[in-house]
């Protein structure tokens, strides 16, 4: 046999092969194999890259998705007085209950005075959110507000007794649950949900956001609260923040009055802040405020998840924020104690029968700012565009303000 061998030439003709040519066919032949490695190499690579994103986007997801506290033993305690609840009116519009806590134990709280093993809701406010999304109203109840609180379960499983005594009582005496219950008799509104926040969890989302910016109409320097600020447009910090939000001996008449005001403009420019497309759309950033965020939280466990926070964000993220409003229940003082606050009745009812119904109500800053406990028959803010325009029934109107007010105009 020749060892040289035939090769067509592509007509059926046959030829020999000159000298080198099996040589370039076997690395030719390599070539090929080489580039079959490199492909199976580079799609072993992507695929392990697919996964390690999709590992890592799964831990971020479960590790956000523990850092939020659900409340069991409030929505245990709520299911033992189904029967006593408020029915909700309305499908798809909902109510939510924020309370800020006073509680001195748990991380980086101490500072903030001494753990006396109690709490008390330092700030309580009734969200309520519009079927539909395209208004939400935020509610301030005062903390010396006079209310009846009903006979609720302690931590150690003792019962108090139904008292007549101030709003943060209920906090103490039978945890959310208990401050639900009472808010619900108060307003006859049915609490949907509820997001329990304490000192440092507020600090921390405050921080998460790069901080946020106020306008003050005057200087701020007190001690107590460790805050020294100057007029004008400032940009607060978590600590900084906080100190703004709680001070009231050294702003304004030293009543709670003109604190509320400070939280509920706090709360609007905090709410601008994380809408603004700077935050949202950049997630370098947002990730810090979702984990702030959610290590902050104890809510009910129909909030407790990513899942739940996500459904609720989604319907508040296209609020236009003149739509954000933000007003204090109508009250006067205590007829038995001027430091209390009892509601003012009618005006009272007037804005419950409306958040029951989902009916619009409006708000307008009171004259100097200051003192309006029920209506004010000053320039209204319409917060439902779609209200017909002959209504016979027209909004009323409360002392408040929107988020997209400008403390600096």
């Amino acid at each position: 046999m020749s060892d040289t061998a035939d090769a067509s030439d592509g007509t059926g003709a046959t030829g020999t092969l000159g000298p080198g040519a099996g040589a370039s066919a076997t690395g030719a032949g390599l070539k090929r194999r080489r580039r079959r490695r490199r492909r199976r190499v580079t799609a072993l690579a992507v695929c392990g890259a697919v996964a390690a994103a999709v590992g890592a986007g799964w831990a971020v997801y479960a590790k956000l998705d523990g850092n939020i506290t659900p409340d069991e033993a409030a929505a245990a305690e709520l299911a033992r007085y189904e029967k006593e609840r408020p029915t909700a009116l309305v499908r798809g519009a909902r109510n939510i209950l924020l309370i800020g806590s006073d509680t001195r134990s748990g991380d980086g709280n101490a500072r903030y005075g001494r753990d006396s093993g109690t709490a008390r809701s330092d700030t309580t406010i009734l969200l309520h959110l519009a079927a539909g999304r395209h208004s939400a109203t935020a509610v301030s109840v005062p903390r010396d507000l006079m209310v009846e609180v009903p006979g609720c379960r302690r931590a150690d499983g003792s019962r108090t007794e139904p008292v007549f005594t101030m709003l943060n009582y209920a906090f103490e005496a039978g945890g959310s649950a208990c401050t639900i219950r009472t808010v619900e008799k108060l307003t006859g509104i049915r609490i949907d949900h509820h997001v329990v926040v304490d000192f440092h969890g507020f600090k921390e989302m405050v921080d998460a956001v790069g901080g946020v910016e106020v306008c003050l109409s005057e200087p701020i320097d007190d001690k107590a609260a460790g805050l020294k600020l100057p007029a004008g447009r400032v940009t607060l910090d978590g600590e900084q923040a906080l100190g703004y939000v709680r001070v009231r001996k050294t702003l304004g008449n030293g009543s709670d009055t003109g604190r509320m005001e400070r939280q509920q403009r706090f709360l609007g420019a905090l709410a601008d802040k994380v809408q603004s497309n700077d935050v949202l759309l950049n997630p370098v950033k947002l990730y810090p405020v979702l984990d702030a965020a959610t290590s902050a939280l104890t809510t009910d466990p129909g909030l407790a998840s990513l899942r739940g926070l996500y459904e609720l964000a989604r319907g508040l993220r296209d609020i236009p924020t003149e739509r954000v409003q933000f007003l204090t229940v109508p009250r006067e003082s205590y007829a038995r104690d001027a430091n209390r606050d009892q509601l003012v009745e009618a005006e009272a009812e007037k804005l419950f029968e409306r958040l029951r119904r989902d009916e619009p109500v409006a708000v307008t800053e009171a004259p100097g700012g200051h003192g309006a406990y029920g209506r004010d028959r000053g320039k209204s803010r319409e917060m439902r565009a779609d209200e017909p325009s002959g209504s016979v029934s027209p909004a009323p109107t409360f002392h408040g303000n929107t988020a997209a007010e400008d403390g600096c105009a």
